[in-house]
């Protein structure tokens, strides 16, 4: 199958359609709901408390460089939504995992033509172990890079200007690997090679997890950014990755 060059953008506009897709939509409901009850109640919670944090973090402002705050105080609050999306994205996602692996599974297989391994509830539930632990692989990954990023928050000046632009590039390619690993992980595709995978077509990928990192941030329409990416990550893996990884 000759690979196609679309952006990042382009997938993540198609998940838009592809969650409508006919034969697809029953799938969609599960991860729908769990993203809207857990990111509709934590963001709710973030508007409220966002104000109060970003007093304090400018509070850590040295005194010569207060001149930066038109600059730094825009930055320091889309640094805590990306922070708090990513989180509670990812918490979301670690509930959702067999759902929206069975999804990715139905659209895959609706895309391609090519009839899914005959599975029902039953052997979704004796996946969730495996796929809980390939949740906890990535949050492994995760977490050591993240916090190198956040102590940069904590240098005055320079750290907090350059931080906020590294955070957001994290944040675009975090959620890239964390979609695309529903698609890979399917097909028993180990983590490291997904990653090395992925990191070929990097700028697309960081296109891709930009868009669902800004989206992220927008109340109500972040509610319905799960199965939308989950769609879009698919697509890319049937249209680049598939013919090279697939085990079926």
């Amino acid at each position: 199958m000759q690979q196609k060059n679309h952006s990042g953008f382009y997938y993540f506009a198609q998940g838009w359609r592809l969650v409508t897709r006919p034969g697809i939509k029953r799938f969609v409901i599960l991860p729908l709901l769990a993203n809207i009850i857990l990111l509709g109640g934590a963001f709710w919670w973030l508007y409220s408390k966002l104000s109060s944090w970003i007093d304090f973090i400018m509070g850590y402002i040295p005194s010569w460089l207060q001149w930066l705050d038109y600059l730094i105080w825009p930055l320091a609050v889309v640094s805590i939504v990306l922070v708090f999306a990513y989180f509670f994205s990812t918490v979301a996602n670690f509930i959702a995992a067999p759902f929206n692996s069975w999804l990715s599974e139905k659209l895959e297989s609706d895309l391609t033509g090519i009839p899914a391994p005959d599975a029902g509830i039953t052997d979704l539930l004796k996946d969730v172990p495996r796929m809980l632990k390939r949740e906890l692989v990535r949050v492994g990954y995760y977490l050591p890079r993240a916090i190198v990023i956040l102590i940069l928050f904590l240098i005055p000046g320079i750290g907090q200007t350059v931080a906020p632009v590294l955070w957001f590039l994290f944040s675009a390619w975090m959620m890239s690997v964390q979609y695309c690993d529903y698609p890979f992980d399917n097909h028993r595709v180990s983590f490291d090679k997904m990653k090395q995978t992925l990191s070929q077509d990097r700028v697309k990928n960081i296109q891709f997890g930009s868009v669902v990192s800004v989206l992220m941030m927008i109340p109500i329409i972040n509610l319905f950014i799960m199965p939308v990416a989950v769609c879009g990550a698919t697509l890319m893996w049937v249209d680049r990755y598939r013919s090279r990884n697939a085990r079926y």
